[in-house]
């Protein structure tokens, strides 16, 4: 059964509501408001719009401060450089960051989502554009029903000149952490082709091509699809509500304080004719980006951004009514008054944070800025007898990490006397990956066992402190 007007249907027992899932019944107009969260808000979202712009343009030890090269396999975050035998480390800063979010979570809700979120962020970033052509939320829903005029088109085309120009510098300043941002700049710039004539970019069509795609996606999400992101794709609204109890910080209606809601006349004891110090102006409705009243008690899509609270207190200011009609609060403290902030879930997730916190950086501190493989030569015997010794060839792959070049020494050792042979120190530059063979010998009538493990050592020469180890296997004859 489905109706595709959206409309409610009764049937015979009960009633029966048909909702379309994947898109909004009706564009959302919201209505502009200032307050406490909304200054929150600017100074949460300012800095991080700032910090992703600047990014990619400042520089250290000749590179982008932030960099993820793909073709060399190295990712460079301010000063260090990882590369991809560091997978682990990424996958330590995702979970930490997991737990880390629902650390927050359990105290605070959906603040991520409402403050620091890049779709919520970019969303406001494109709503506050509209109202700067078009007006606040009754002046744009008159533009739209209005016919077309010049002036619809210019306020029209203004807008979305601008989110094109927002969506534009996003992809361009996303793709400068993967590819060369003043190059990537310069490519841009159209240029004459001394040979054909013809105008055109220098920059790789790969990186056109990504630059356009996520300009698009940018002006897609951010301008027309925007709740529908956070109410039907993050899977985050879908698992909040299980690290939610009844001392969770969220944005609230008391329901004991503002119903029966309803209009009143001014300097009237509205109290005595049971109404409530909701006046059902709607405002909170009009200023949700998502689009719900939270009126009607917790909802998965609402996503804490605070702005239902300034508009309900501003309204609360201009009856000389008490504020926090609407608030950041907790069940338990609508109830009884009081909100338990330390609790088992809260001081099982903070430990576990910091737990990880440490451990990471204890490994990140002591990580080596070099790398070792050693591998049998598939071409070769697996041993070889020189005269009173027993040969085992290997090839060794050094991989300088650091950012300075470094000429290494190799060791060898185990439970028999091994020693290397013909290997001579080489200069391996930073960021390069030195190949060389490696002939470990022992004496014959010192070795005992078949195979017998041994440990290859790479030490630095100008800081022997920079050390990798391998552990490998040494072959002989059959005892």
């Amino acid at each position: 059964m489905s109706d595709t007007n959206g409309k409610d249907k009764k049937n015979t027992d009960s009633e029966i509501r048909y909702v379309n899932v994947y898109e909004s019944e009706a564009k959302i107009y919201t209505r502009k408001i200032g307050g406490f969260f909304a200054n929150i808000r600017r100074y949460t979202g300012l800095p991080l719009i700032a910090a992703f712009l600047i990014l990619p343009w400042l520089v250290i030890d000749g590179r982008p401060a932030v960099f993820f090269d793909l073709p060399t396999r190295q990712f460079h975050i301010l000063w260090m450089t990882f590369w991809p035998q560091d997978f682990m480390l990424l996958a330590w800063v995702l979970i930490i960051a997991a737990f880390l979010l629902f650390t927050v979570t359990v105290l605070f809700g959906r603040v991520w989502c409402g403050f620091t979120c890049p779709q919520t962020v970019w969303t406001l970033m494109y709503i506050a554009v509209g109202h700067f052509f078009e007006g606040d939320r009754n002046k744009q829903i008159k533009l739209d029903q209005q016919p077309w005029s010049f002036e619809k088109i210019w306020r029209k085309a203004g807008k979305h000149s601008v989110w094109l120009l927002i969506a534009f510098v996003t992809g361009f300043t996303f793709i400068g952490y993967f590819y060369p941002v003043r190059e990537l700049l310069i490519g841009f710039v159209p240029m004459r082709d001394a040979e054909t004539g013809i105008i055109g970019f220098s920059a790789p069509a790969p990186a056109i091509f990504w630059t356009l795609f996520f300009t698009g996606m940018t002006y897609l999400n951010a301008g027309w699809l925007r709740e529908q992101v956070c109410k039907y794709m993050c899977p985050y609204a879908r698992f909040q509500s299980v690290m939610y109890d009844k001392d969770t910080l969220a944005v609230l209606y008391n329901e004991k304080r503002g119903e029966k809601r309803g209009p009143r006349k001014n300097n009237s004891d509205y109290k005595k004719e049971g109404l409530g110090d909701c006046i059902d102006c709607s405002w909170c409705v009009q200023v949700c980006p998502v689009d719900i009243d939270i009126r009607d008690g917790a909802q998965y899509e609402c996503i804490n951004c605070g702005l239902c609270v300034d508009a309900c207190n501003s309204v609360m200011d201009k009856l000389g009514y008490e504020k926090n009609l609407i608030s950041f609060t907790s069940e338990d403290a609508i109830e009884t008054g009081h909100t338990k902030v330390v609790r088992l879930r809260v001081v099982a997730y903070a430990l576990t944070v910091v737990a990880m916190i440490s451990a990471f950086t204890y490994v990140l501190a002591n990580r080596s800025p070099v790398g070792v493989d050693v591998i049998r030569d598939r071409g070769a015997r697996l041993y070889r007898v020189r005269g009173p010794e027993i040969q085992n060839v290997y090839t060794i792959k050094i991989n300088n990490m650091d950012n300075v070049a470094h000429s290494y020494d190799v060791e060898v050792e185990g439970k028999y006397p091994f020693e290397v042979r013909k290997y001579r120190p080489m200069q391996v530059e930073a960021g390069e990956v030195f190949t060389v063979p490696l002939r470990v010998v022992v004496a014959k009538n010192a070795l005992k066992s078949e195979k017998s493990k041994m440990m290859v050592t790479v030490r630095s020469r100008e800081n022997p402190e920079i050390t990798a180890q391998e552990e490998t296997n040494f072959i002989g004859p059959a005892k």
